[in-house]
């Protein structure tokens, strides 16, 4: 098998069949070996009954059903573990992304042994809440690119490629919800593994955003935070630890200047702080360089 497409369906009853036959009409047309595994995620509306129909007339998908919503992150998650395919891909049903630019994502790690990574950059923002998404996600990126070290031009893309055997070690990490894809993409970059970027077009989402900008918007902030203390603690925390004994010793030597029998409580409360912070970022490093995946 060449290709496996997960593809979460959660209430996509009026256009997941349409999805299906374009993702599937693409990848024939490229001769790859597939499949599609077709998640419904404990869909409400007559998703699951689509997608039954779409099973009948399209070989290549499966159709697996979630006993409870369980998340983007989840399915996700559930059917890269359950593909047969050397590379997965992971696209939405919503009629977003360009799924007939599959093959190309594919043709692309299968050309270059240095990349192990596809992702579908988008060149425009169409979904809700626009005004305040920008900047919140602009912000998340940047955090992201000071981690990785390196540019991105999208963190959050649904539209992706990648091996799935260099994947395999990272699932375990992946949330419940759509910030799983943050985590896919710094789980890569922090490791070292080569990551590519198509520019795709972005389209106006089909049906109801299950996107909530406060809920999800807190839970991307934490992922990456978690992906920082994950994958390069002492970048994260030694900065402030040198800031803080670097202040504390130079107000010492103010202190033993002024009051040459004393330092001031705020000065060794300082000192130390940063000495406790450079502690925990030393043994935080040590867990991360012993880990098997490190």
């Amino acid at each position: 098998m060449d290709v496996t497409v997960v593809l979460p369906c959660y209430n996509e009853a009026a256009h997941v069949r349409a999805e299906l036959e374009r993702i599937c009409a693409a990848l024939d047309g490229a001769g790859y070996r597939y499949e599609v595994l077709a998640i419904d995620d404990a869909s409400t509306d007559a998703t699951l009954d689509e997608l039954r129909k779409a099973a009948d007339a399209l070989p290549a998908v499966q159709v697996v059903r979630m006993p409870r919503n369980g998340g983007a992150g989840t399915v996700r998650r559930l059917g890269s573990r359950m593909a047969r395919g050397e590379i997965v891909v992971w696209t939405d049903a919503d009629l977003t992304y360009p799924n007939e630019r599959i093959p190309e994502l594919v043709h692309r790690l299968r050309e270059d042994e240095s990349i192990d990574q596809v992702v579908g950059a988008r060149t425009s923002e169409q979904g809700s809440h626009r005004l305040l998404r920008i900047p919140a996600k602009w912000a998340i990126r940047k955090i992201a690119e000071w981690l990785a070290g390196q540019e991105i031009p999208d963190l959050n893309s649904g539209l992706r490629a990648f091996r799935r055997t260099v994947a395999a070690p990272y699932l375990r990490l992946l949330p419940a919800g759509f910030s799983c894809v943050t985590t896919i993409t710094l789980a890569f970059l922090s490791n070292g593994h080569g990551v590519a970027y198509v520019p795709i077009d972005y389209a106006k989402r089909a049906g109801r955003s299950k996107f909530r900008f406060v809920r999800d918007a807190y839970r991307y902030i934490l992922q990456v935070l978690r992906m920082i203390m994950y994958f390069n603690p002492l970048k994260a925390l030694m900065p402030v630890a040198l800031l803080l004994i670097g202040v504390g010793a130079a107000k010492s030597v103010v202190d033993v200047v002024l009051h040459p029998v004393r330092l001031a409580t705020n000065t060794v409360m300082v000192f130390l702080t940063g000495l406790i912070i450079a502690s925990l970022a030393l043994l935080a490093d040590l867990v991360v360089r012993s880990r098997p995946d490190a």
